[in-house]
């Protein structure tokens, strides 16, 4: 691949997998391009930089998220808000400037322009690295953005997966008091003494959730399945913020549940570049690490149906160096 002036060449060290694999993989959106190759959750190490590049040099660790491109001169882009650019180009069967279709991480390297390349500090494990550019994002973008990072303040997250641990992780790192809502009652030990959540709801049990009513801050809701939204607002205080970070099918909110708690349902999605590098140094600084199950390339549509099965901790990540050995 021609590496232009403002570009950076990497050599593909891991690629975390991602809802989003399956989507397309499976063309449910009915817009896949095939040969496809997905993966947008990508690690590895410089291996050619273009003449301008000033932020990068061979050798260094690097990762590339959920976008390869954006138009770089409307206001989005101009606030590092590139992820809500009209012309924001997919990591992955995306359709970049010269026409061509886009290929993800599922792959040995990849080209990309400087901006939307991020570095990975010294010491931080690349394989821990590739899920932070999509899973780790996406929910720290909307806890940034409605000041979640305010320590003794309670945060409900909804959902335990790849985004909802991840989810967890940056709220007890912010000081908050972590209420983890779940469907499934087996996931309790490991999200009070695996990830350090405060407390645990089984969803489905009104008795519980009516315990918790008027109580919580914040929530982060990362389920994607359909689920009723009125009884997780009705667990916001007056004021409370709950950001919406999943795709079920459809949106069913009584009005009564936002106007009479003056509640706010918030929609997120990726997160820009700015944010982006600001998150990974965070988790650097602060020791946050994904929970991940390693994996070679030849297991991954095994494990594409176990994402679809929730079955996995909570990231699938593919070695690819090992794997093309």
């Amino acid at each position: 691949m021609t590496v232009r002036h403002d570009d950076v060449s990497l050599r593909i060290t891991h690629c975390g997998v991602c809802y989003a694999d399956v989507i397309w993989t499976k063309n449910r959106h009915n817009d896949s391009v095939y040969p496809l190759v997905p993966g947008h959750e990508i690690a590895g190490v410089v291996t050619e930089v273009g003449s301008d590049v000033k932020g990068f040099k061979l050798g260094d660790h690097v990762a590339v998220g959920t976008y390869v491109n954006s138009c770089r001169d409307c206001d989005n882009c101009n606030s590092f808000l590139e992820n809500h650019c009209s012309k924001f180009v997919f990591t992955f069967n995306g359709v970049d400037t010269d026409g061509t279709v886009t290929k993800g991480g599922y792959s040995s390297h990849i080209v990309v322009h400087e901006r939307y390349c991020y570095k990975i500090p010294d010491g931080y494990p690349l394989e821990k690295a590739a899920p932070l550019v999509c899973a780790g994002i996406t929910v720290y973008t909307p806890m940034m953005r409605h000041n979640m990072k305010q320590p003794g303040k309670s945060l409900g997250v909804v959902g335990l997966g790849g985004l909802g641990h991840m989810a967890v992780k940056f709220g007890k790192a912010f000081g908050l008091k972590v209420t983890v809502l779940s469907t499934s009652e087996s996931k309790r030990d490991e999200a009070i003494s695996l990830l350090g959540a405060d407390n645990f709801v089984v969803s489905s049990d009104i008795r519980q959730m009516e315990s918790l009513k008027n109580s919580l801050d914040f929530i982060v809701d990362t389920a994607s399945g359909d689920h009723p939204f009125d009884p997780y607002l009705a667990l916001l205080k007056v004021g409370g913020i709950m950001a919406l970070v999943g795709f079920p099918g459809e949106i069913r909110v009584h009005p009564a549940t936002l106007n009479l708690g003056a509640r706010t349902l918030s929609g997120s999605v990726t997160g820009g570049t700015k944010d982006t590098q600001e998150m990974i140094n965070f988790c650097t600084a602060n020791k946050i690490y994904p929970d991940i199950e390693l994996i070679k390339i030849d297991y991954i549509n095994e494990a594409l149906e176990r994402l679809v099965n929730r079955d996995v901790r909570y990231r699938f990540v593919i070695d690819i160096e090992s794997s093309l050995k």
